[in-house]
């Protein structure tokens, strides 16, 4: 197992810009900036015995900086908060205070904002083999958003070939939260189009959402529909080939429980990704606006070529108060872990 601190020579906002490696015995290996808390890269070994990397991202760290990447920005490899997902309006009241947050999506606020933590240089804490541990310190106001927030995000790669990610939150007043990892994936030795992957979710119910994907609150059961994944079936099976799928699903567990969130397998390369959570959300998104130039290698990524498991509380919860709580106070302390985990493929 080895943790290699580089540094990269480059800086944001005069903060410097790092990079760590993780490697376990197998050899798979991980790359994750300090900037967005970024997994750049995610090398396995497919059944080939080749070495393939899983996500999408870029060669250089310059280009997760880039004018053009930023024009079409679809948050590759990075921890998005201070709330994940949409919120309606940009709108919420806490302790009978209304608060307006940038409407950066339509109306509506996604993924915490104009500059959310996905766009913050965080802090390094420690790099103990075979881990990292970043801090981010989200000031009072800061996007509007109240109290101060001081996050903390775990990184540990097993020799189970498991990316364990284990976040922890406090505040100093009462605030909103919802963090999420908003990385993208593609488990085909070749890349394309993801809509042959092999998938499956444990969810009986999915949310009933508007015409820019805000929820309102209303659970649909899966059964019937093109959202059923209960059983294994290729993404493009049942989809409008014009919209993908960018939905959220209702996880069938108990509220905590580190569970199967999702399980995605592809044929040629022999590899399964399952995610396991605590959280109750798994928002399954497959990529309808990815437009990205110069990728991985020089090669482009365009709409459906990668898929995300945006592991997460129940988005626009705070507007809707039979949704599970997303309100955090001093004293309490948030906390989540995700495991993207890499086996042989076992759905067929």
């Amino acid at each position: 197992m080895n943790t290699k601190l580089i540094k990269t020579g480059k800086t944001v906002e005069g903060k410097e810009i790092l990079a760590v490696e993780l490697t376990n015995t197998k050899g798979t290996y991980v790359k994750i900036y300090n900037y967005g808390a970024i997994i750049s890269e995610f090398v396995v070994t497919n059944k080939q015995g080749k070495k393939q990397d899983i996500v999408l991202g870029f060669d250089e760290f310059d280009q997760y900086v880039s004018e053009d990447y930023l024009a079409a920005y679809p948050y590759l490899g990075a921890v998005v908060g201070r709330y994940a997902n949409r919120i309606k309006n940009g709108q919420f009241t806490l302790d009978g205070k209304a608060y307006q947050l940038a409407k950066n999506n339509g109306a509506d606020c996604l993924h915490g904002g104009v500059s959310g933590f996905d766009k913050k240089v965080w802090e390094v804490l420690s790099t103990i083999d075979p881990s990292l541990t970043l801090r981010y310190v989200s000031p009072a106001g800061e996007e509007n958003f109240p109290g101060t927030l001081t996050v903390d995000l775990t990184f540990k790669l097993t020799d189970e070939d498991e990316l364990i990610l284990d976040y922890k939150a406090t505040t100093d007043e009462a605030t909103i939260i919802n963090l999420t990892h908003h990385g993208y994936f593609n488990l085909s030795p070749e890349g394309g189009s993801v809509k042959d992957h092999i998938h499956r979710m444990p969810a009986s119910n999915y949310l009933k959402q508007d015409d820019n994907y805000v929820v309102d609150g209303t659970l649909i059961p899966v059964e019937g529909t093109i959202h059923d994944f209960l059983a294994p079936k290729p993404i493009g099976q049942d989809w409008d080939p014009q919209e993908g799928y960018d939905q959220t699903y209702v996880l069938d567990k108990e509220y905590g429980e580190l569970t199967l969130a999702s399980e995605t397998s592809e044929p040629k390369s022999g590899l399964t990704l399952a995610v396991y959570t605590t959280e109750p959300i798994a928002h399954f998104y497959t990529g309808k606006y990815l437009d990205v130039k110069n990728g991985r290698n020089g090669s482009g990524y365009n709409a459906y070529e990668g898929f995300c498991i945006e592991t997460q509380h129940h988005p626009n919860a705070v507007n809707i108060p039979t949704f599970p709580n997303t309100i955090l106070r001093p004293g309490e302390v948030y906390s989540q872990t995700t495991i993207y985990k890499i086996e042989p493929t076992t759905i067929s």
